[in-house]
Formats: C-alpha cells, sequence, structure tokens
C-alpha cells in the first residue's frame, strides 16, 4: 500500500528551518491556562498558538459535537499524533537556535493602526463617557445611527416615555441636572492660576470653536476629577461672551449660529452658565444675556432667558449703565418680556441716568420701546437731568462721536462739583430716541423736544448725502414726524419744506417698500374673498401699509403673525402698538387678527365664520 503523503503549508526560518503550521490541535486532553501568558505546563501563550491549541485571533472555539463513533476502517492508534510531535521537535530547536523571539513575532496578531481622529471628536467621546456615568439614557448615542433608524428610536422613546408617565424623560433630565451640579461647584477652594490662565486662552481666541474647544477640554477634566475647577462664574461667563462676540466679528451667519448652539458641547456650557448664574458679577451677568442674544437670536434659549431674569432682578442694584443698557437689549433682540425685570431696570437706570453714555442711552430706551415696557421714572429722570438744550450735539462720524465720548467721561460729575452731562449724538442714535419716543406716545416731553430739534438742525445738504445709503433712518424719522403731525400739531415741531420731502423720497426707495408674505397672510388673504366684502389687499395709509381694508367702510384689517408679539407671552411689541395707534389716529377703524387666534380655529368655515363676526363688530 503506498504511503500517504500529506501536503502542509511551511513556515521557513532564516535558520533554514521548515514545519508546518495553521493547524488544528490533535491533542485530547490539552489545557490552556488562564494566567498571565503561562500554562499549566509552563508554556507560552505563543508556543500554544504554534501548537495549535490556542486561536491566535481570539475567536471562541465552536460548540462540541456529539462524540462520534470511530470508524472501523480507522485503527484504535496514535498513527495521527506524528504532526503534534513534529511541531515540539521544531520548538526545541527554535529554542536551541535562539530564534524564540522572531517566532513569537510572526505568530502573535498583529493590531491594526487606528485611524487619528480629530481632536474635537476625542472631547466630544469622552465627554459622552461622562455623561454615561450620570445614566443620560439612550439619547446621548443617538448622533451614531443613521437618520431612518434615529427617527424610529425617537417615535419609540417617545412612545414608551408617555406610557411610564413621563418617568424616563424625568431620569434622564435629573441626570442631567446632577452632571451639572457636579461641574459647578463653586465653593470650596480654587487654584487662582489656572482660573487665570484659562481666562487668558479663551481670550486671546479667535474663533467661537476655539473657544468652545477650549471650554469643552476643561469641562471634561473637570469632569473626570480636576478639582479645583479653574470652571469659575468669571470664566463661564467670558467662554459665552467670547464665543458671540467672534461669531459677530465674522458676520456668523444665523443658520450657522443656531448649530452651533445645538452642540453637545454648547448645551453642556449653557446649562453650567445657568446654574453658575447666582455666582456671578452683575458684568457675568450681563456678559451671558448679551451673549445669548447674539448666539440664540429669538429662537433659542427660551428658559434660560427666564432664568436670567429671575437672577438679575436680585443684582439690579448692581448694575452700572453698560450692563442695564446690555441686558434690557438682550431681551429686546430676542423679543422676550420681562415685566418685573423692566419695572427694576428703569428704576436703576433712572437713578444713574447722568452716568450714560449715548449708545447706552439709545439702546436702553429702543429696548424698553421694542418690548412696550412701561419707562415713566425714566423719562421723567431724563427730563430733570437733560433740561438745557445746550447738552444736546450730534455728529456725523462715529469716530467723532467716540472721541467726544471719550473726552466728556473723564470729566463729567454730576452733583453740583462739574458741569451737567452733554449728549453727542450720531444720526442714528437720534433716530433710535425719536421713534422710542414715538412708540411710548410722549412726544410732548423735554428730552424729546431738544433731540428733535438737534435733528432737524442738520444741514441740509450734510443729510441729503445720507439719507438714500440708509433708509431705516430716513423711515424712523418720517413715521415719527408724521405722529407729530397727527397726534401733537400744537406741538408745531414738525420737520416742513425742503427736508421733509428729501426724507419722504428716501422712506419711499424701493428697498424700504420691500415686502415678503407669510403663508399665514395668504391664507387669510384667500378666504377675504370667500366673505363676500370688497377688500383691498396692501393699502397705503399714511406711512404705512395695511394688510387689507374696506375702503368704504374705513375698516383696516392686520394679520399679525409672530414678530408681532412677544415670544413668551404673547404681548403685542412696540412697533405693532405703533402702528395701531396711528392708523387708529389716522381715522380708520382698526381691526387685528392674530396667529394666536387664527390657530385655534378648526377648518375653514370656522375661520371663515370668524372673518365675517370681527368685521361685522365694525361695520355695525
Amino acid at each position: 500500500m503506498p504511503k500517504q503523503v500529506f501536503n502542509l503549508p511551511l513556515l521557513k526560518l532564516r535558520g533554514g528551518v521548515e514545519f508546518p503550521r495553521n493547524f488544528a490541535s490533535l491533542g485530547k486532553n490539552s489545557s490552556v491556562s488562564t494566567g498571565k501568558g503561562v500554562n499549566d505546563d509552563g508554556m507560552e501563550d505563543w508556543e500554544l498558538e504554534f501548537l495549535g491549541e490556542i486561536d491566535p485571533f481570539g475567536y471562541q472555539a465552536p460548540k462540541k459535537r456529539k462524540k462520534q463513533e470511530k470508524s472501523r476502517v480507522l485503527n484504535d492508534d496514535e498513527g495521527m499524533d506524528w504532526c503534534l510531535k513534529a511541531r515540539k521537535m521544531a520548538l526545541k530547536s527554535i529554542e536551541s537556535r535562539g530564534l524564540t523571539h522572531k517566532v513569537e513575532d510572526l505568530i502573535k496578531k498583529k493590531k491594526k493602526k487606528k485611524k487619528r481622529i480629530a481632536k474635537k471628536d476625542v472631547i466630544s467621546k469622552e465627554i459622552k463617557e461622562i455623561e454615561e456615568d450620570f445614566d443620560f439614557g439612550e439619547d446621548s448615542y443617538e448622533e451614531d445611527f443613521d437618520d431612518e433608524i434615529d427617527d424610529n428610536v425617537s417615535q419609540l422613546r417617545d412612545t414608551v416615555n408617555s406610557m411610564a408617565d413621563g418617568m424616563f424623560l424625568q431620569k434622564k433630565e435629573k441626570a442631567m441636572e446632577e452632571f451639572v451640579q457636579k461641574l459647578a461647584q463653586f465653593s470650596g477652594p480654587s487654584d487662582r492660576g489656572k482660573e487665570v490662565n484659562l481666562n487668558k486662552d479663551l481670550v486671546q481666541s479667535q474663533t467661537a470653536e476655539e473657544v468652545l474647544e477650549i471650554t469643552s477640554e476643561m469641562i471634561m477634566a473637570v469632569g473626570k476629577g480636576l478639582s479645583p475647577s479653574p470652571l469659575s462664574p468669571l470664566n463661564i461667563a467670558t467662554a459665552l461672551h467670547r464665543i458671540a462676540k467672534n461669531m459677530e466679528k465674522v458676520s456668523m451667519p444665523s443658520t450657522r449660529r443656531l448649530a452651533f448652539a445645538r452642540q453637545r458641547e454648547m448645551s453642556m456650557l449653557i446649562g453650567i452658565a445657568m446654574t453658575a448664574l447666582p455666582e456671578c458679577s452683575a458684568q457675568g451677568v450681563s456678559n451671558i444675556s448679551w451673549a445669548l442674544s447674539k448666539i440664540g437670536g429669538e429662537l433659542l434659549f427660551l428658559s434660560e432667558m427666564d432664568r436670567v431674569a429671575e437672577v438679575a432682578l436680585t443684582k439690579v442694584k448692581e448694575f452700572n449703565s453698560q450692563n442695564v443698557a446690555n441686558i434690557a437689549g438682550a431681551f429686546a433682540t430676542m423679543r422676550h418680556s420681562a415685566p418685573d425685570l423692566f419695572k427694576e431696570l428703569a428704576k436703576r437706570a433712572a437713578a444713574i441716568i447722568h452716568t450714560f453714555r449715548e449708545q447706552e442711552l439709545a439702546q436702553l430706551l429702543w429696548a424698553f420701546a421694542s418690548l412696550y415696557e412701561p419707562v415713566d421714572d425714566l423719562l421723567q429722570a431724563m427730563d430733570t437731568v437733560f433740561n438745557n438744550a445746550n447738552q444736546f450735539n450730534c455728529c456725523l462720524s462715529h469716530e467723532t462721536n467716540e472721541e467726544i465720548v471719550a473726552e466728556n467721561s473723564r470729566d463729567v460729575e454730576f452733583g453740583g462739583v462739574s458741569d451737567p452731562p452733554v449728549l453727542t449724538l450720531s444720526r442714528y442714535q437720534l433716530g433710535n430716541i425719536a421713534w422710542s419716543y414715538a412708540v411710548f406716545g410722549e412726544l410732548d416731553r423735554t428730552f424729546f423736544s431738544h433731540t428733535w430739534k438737534t435733528l432737524s438742525r442738520f444741514e441740509e445738504q450734510r443729510v441729503s448725502e445720507q439719507y438714500r445709503v440708509d433708509v431705516m433712518f430716513a423711515s424712523q424719522v418720517h413715521l415719527v414726524n408724521q405722529c407729530l403731525k397727527l397726534e401733537y400739531p400744537h406741538l408745531q415741531l414738525s420737520i416742513n419744506g425742503e427736508l421733509e420731502s428729501k426724507i419722504v423720497r428716501a422712506g419711499k426707495t424701493k428697498k424700504f417698500n420691500q415686502k415678503t408674505t407669510s403663508s399665514f397672510q395668504k391664507e387669510v388673504g384667500r378666504l377675504l374673498v370667500s366673505t363676500g366684502l370688497d377688500w383691498v389687499r396692501e393699502y397705503p395709509v399714511d406711512c404705512y401699509t395695511v394688510d387689507a381694508v374696506l375702503v368704504d367702510q374705513k375698516v383696516a384689517l392686520e394679520i399679525d403673525g409672530p414678530t408681532h408679539f412677544s415670544r413668551n407671552t404673547g404681548t403685542p411689541l412696540g412697533h405693532t402698538v405703533l402702528k395701531r395707534r396711528h392708523i387708529a389716529a389716522s381715522g380708520w377703524k382698526f381691526v387685528s387678527l392674530s396667529y394666536q387666534e387664527w390657530e385655534e380655529l378648526e377648518g375653514e368655515m370656522e375661520q371663515l365664520e370668524y372673518l365675517r363676526n370681527i368685521t361685522l363688530a365694525e361695520l355695525n
């Protein structure tokens, strides 16, 4: 009988030794140790891998099949153990030649090189690991799934959460709150050096992304046990302020800002800031409120601004003129009403009115007018302090205005020692102040009279060069001038002649009259036709354009969308109040249809009936 030959793959070493590899173990009772690389027989793991008793790739052995009876063709002898004996002989030969380490390198599995991960991704991953310790739930991993899976998971989670009466959502929110509380522990010892170094890094950062990366690294370190934490209230406020400032520096689009604000690291920073607010200085509260208004605009941070208002109320007496102006401006920019806070801000501003600079004063009045907040105490204080026409100057260039302001701010002391404060206002500031007084309906105030007369003293040739490039300013002046003619003719303050005609022409440019029609307005306009009344769309009334009117009956209908109201209370904003008052003063019966009322109606039949009812109420 011819001898059987096995074609075995050989592993050839430099020493000339060849031996077969990748055999399965043929030993029946071989044992593998789980110790530190050495088995019970004193053999190392790589040797066991070589003999086939350990899988070099770490795979688990398949489940053992039931022992089958041996074929009668095979005799029960050790004729097949020669492969194992050959390997053992090869091992002895390798050891005697000193080639153990080289063969070990060949047998062991080589580790794959990991792809280099961006530093930002590493930070995000480590923050996620820290969050896992607090059991935030599966929401933390939503970024790892495809959009379709993500939607399905979100729907399933919402369903389960509703069935559990909100238990899972409450658990997640509680865990997040605990984590933020851990990061925002400001009592106890502090490391002044680390805080100063972190503040320096934040201030020197050139982009919003860079500031967020630095802050995220520190959040990660504190979450892992860094103590004391350099995340002082000052540094937290500085981080948000620098992010917003760098956004403004590059004129970052609003869509990009919103995407930036929704990042995990940014949400964490804002959460810590809200916890740190009570510990912040007056300047810190001002910086945070200003930053939120620049980052989120009027679309984000609803609950955060409520928190700012709550904390700011406790610090009003510490605010300086800049703090008052910035906080008021932030709330106005976001269309966020805070009646209690603005009441105290008006009192504080009245007490320190002599310290306000021109820009701060214009911004403060604009903020109160935009939200249509009561301002009587402030206006009275302004009449008292600025009661002389000689305290009002105007300038045409921004640089000149800044130089004069800086010069005046060094010497002015109110209280009798030095001369009373003098305001040198730019035409933009004059326009904002005049518009604010028109919204308040306080055009008979002393301060307004001096402001308006200063504006009207502009040399006509200088004004004509600027009006056409600044349509907004022209429209403000034109609107205030019409209010003076219509509501306060006895004051005889209205502008007439060539100056008025130039303002009117500038205000009626195509750029100023560009108007977009919302889907809400289109929907209402379509149903107006079905009322059976002769409605005229986009009808001019004095310096305004009304959405729809019944000309013969003198009924004006305004279709007011969300931008006409405060985002949190739903109260009309200043520009809406002024338009309504002006149209009514022009002899029209004014009807307002708000989007809140419209959304409560069900179906076209109910909407049509509502339109007829509000119209007939004015006709009868």
